[in-house]
């Protein structure tokens, strides 16, 4: 096979070119279980024939939801993808509403559920998608058709030929996916990704990431999105052993478990391992204590190739050897790489885990883009912190007059699925409005500084962007979530979400007491020490931009409280509305 260019011939280009033994483990019963490039294949034509002998025509959708990733999920996609049906994946974690919207607006004919959580809330809304079929799950779950009786009903392989038949008549042009974005306001919107939009992306990201042949990586962003789902495709087309997380509690063990080379990371996973680090270093004493923080701000200074200068490469050598070595094995011993995306990652993040030998490239896109966009290379010189790196080959990039960044490209798509209006919005003579605000230095790295509509104008006419006050603002340990308000207001200001845990260890040492009920929230001392925290982060700021007070949210901000999307990005009407009573407050407004 000459070329890739539909997502299915990815499965043969292993087999021909990185054939592997374990091409995807997940772990089964306490044991990590693999099949090869050849078992995926098999099982694929096996889905392929068993969906032929359902009725599935080309062009027909098929919704699936998995509450984690799996080695069934992947079987499934290239199984549909093969007869020109079309993969419709779908959060687990959306309301049983979305469910139905999704599942009755793609028209999905057949649902592969996960297990019996995601099974629950489909049966809950089964009657009100009339053409749903069946409803098969890859747990063993009574009372539900099981995955494993298309792999029966395919066994028998004598319709193969009518399997290559329609995988012959599948065009690199066509629709290979619906994905429902999770959108921060209104319905979710069925962005139309053909075979061209992802395969152009997986052969431009693979000139720069330095994936290897025969390494591991350790998957658990959701492969409902099209970050990690690109990413896989580009693992098998590299040849790189998938190997499952079991769900985000359980990464800390998996990743000693697996020892991964390589793994996709989002910001808030980041930040949560930082601060878990760091008060680890806070329960030190002495020597240990000293030498920990110090090597933290060492690496909070550092600069990619060595432009700090020798001095400082021979103190960070000792750093990596003392401390550093230590945030190594915690992550597995092997870690060489982390990519990072769906949201902006703080520089001090990128800093400090790449004095720590293990840097992150940060990479741009959006669904939309199939997602890449730009992306770090610590190769060529091809890395700049605070940076979403250079443009990916192919792809050509424009800044509007009022700083919005448009793309144009094989990777972008085909449009909204039944929405012409809301295609026509965002598609101008075949360039894509990110609707992100950014600009391209001297050296052609792609910076994002804002999200275009999000900024505000306060009453004053200046105009804010919160997304910058928020990374600033989230630096803080006593800060989980926050979000910067104030359009048409006299100030900014900020709802905080505080880090509970941290501060209810900070209050213990301080000596004030908890009585519960939120006392801590209203206690004068935990205050003022936030207040110390949110002037801080002002100083970086402009007099009009700074965050003149704040108010404190009692509960925590979740995708299942409805504060965030499912990519951990905030509904800000939503939250808006949640703390009225908070807002009101702030700017002496009536209930």
């Amino acid at each position: 096979m000459a070329t890739v260019t539909r997502l299915f011939d990815i499965a043969r280009y292993q087999i021909e070119n990185n054939p592997l033994e374990r091409a995807w483990v997940m772990k089964q019963n306490g044991v990590w279980e693999g099949i090869s490039s050849q078992e995926f294949l098999d099982r694929a034509n096996a889905v392929s024939r068993a969906l032929l002998r359902m009725g599935v025509q080309p062009g027909d959708k098929i919704g699936v939801i998995s509450m984690t990733n799996r080695t069934e999920w992947n079987i499934m996609d290239t199984g549909i993808l093969q007869i020109g049906a079309q993969n419709v994946p779908i959060y687990p974690t959306i309301s049983e509403e979305d469910y139905a919207y999704i599942l009755n607006h793609s028209g999905s004919s057949y649902c592969f559920v996960s297990c019996e959580e995601v099974l629950g809330k489909v049966r809950a809304i089964e009657k009100e998608v009339p053409g749903l079929k069946a409803v098969y799950s890859f747990d063993k779950i009574e009372g539900c058709l099981h995955w494993a009786e298309l792999l029966e009903k395919g066994a028998d392989d004598s319709n193969q030929a009518e399997v290559q038949q329609r995988m012959d008549a599948v065009k690199p042009e066509d629709l290979a996916t619906l994905i429902y974005t999770s959108g921060t306001t209104g319905r979710p919107k069925g962005v139309m990704l053909s075979h061209d939009n992802i395969v152009s992306n997986v052969l431009a990201s693979d000139e720069r990431v330095p994936f290897e042949y025969g390494g591991l990586a350790l998957s658990f962003l959701p492969v409902c999105h099209i970050f990690e789902r690109m990413i896989l495709y580009l693992y098998q087309y590299c040849g790189i052993s998938v190997n499952f997380a079991e769900g985000l509690d359980m990464i800390s063990d998996n990743l000693k478990e697996v020892k991964p080379d390589v793994m996709t990371v989002v910001p808030r996973l980041l930040e949560k391992v930082y601060d878990k680090i760091v008060a680890r270093g806070a329960d030190l004493t002495g020597v240990k204590k000293k030498l920990f923080f110090w090597a933290v701000e060492l690496g909070l200074k550092f600069e990619p190739y060595g432009a700090n200068g020798w001095w400082y490469e021979t103190k960070l050598k000792i750093a990596r050897k003392l401390i550093f070595s230590k945030w190594q094995e915690a992550l597995g011993g092997n870690l060489q790489t982390m990519v990072s995306g769906s949201a902006a990652l703080q520089p001090r993040l990128a800093r400090v885990f790449a004095a720590a030998g293990i840097p992150v490239m940060e990479g741009y896109g959006l669904t939309e883009t199939s997602p890449v966009i730009s992306v770090n290379d610590q190769r060529n010189r091809g890395w700049k912190i605070g940076s979403v790196g250079r443009i990916i080959t192919g792809v050509e990039v424009k800044i509007a007059s009022d700083g919005e960044i448009l793309c144009k490209g094989p990777n972008v798509m085909l449009g909204y699925y039944k929405d012409p209006e809301k295609t026509n919005e965002v598609l101008e003579n075949g360039y894509f409005h990110t609707g992100d605000i950014g600009e391209i230095d001297s050296e052609g790295f792609l910076r994002i500084t804002d999200r275009k509509k999000e900024m505000f104008k306060t009453s004053g006419g200046k105009y804010v962007a919160p997304q910058l006050l928020e990374n600033r603002l989230k630096q803080s340990r006593f800060i989980e979530q926050v979000m910067v308000v104030g359009e048409g207001e006299k100030m900014p200001a900020a709802l905080i979400q505080p880090n509970f845990e941290f501060l209810e260890s900070w209050a213990e040492r301080h000596g004030i007491a908890n009585s519960g009920n939120g006392s801590l929230l209203r206690d004068p001392k935990v205050l003022d020490r936030i207040e110390e925290e949110v002037s801080k982060a002002n100083e970086e700021f402009a007099k009009w931009e700074k965050v003149k007070t704040f108010r404190l949210t009692d509960d925590a901000w979740s995708v299942e409280g409805g504060h965030l999307t499912p990519t951990m990005k905030l509904k800000r009407k939503i939250i808006k509305e949640k703390y009225r009573s908070l807002y009101n407050d702030i700017y002496g407004h009536q209930d």
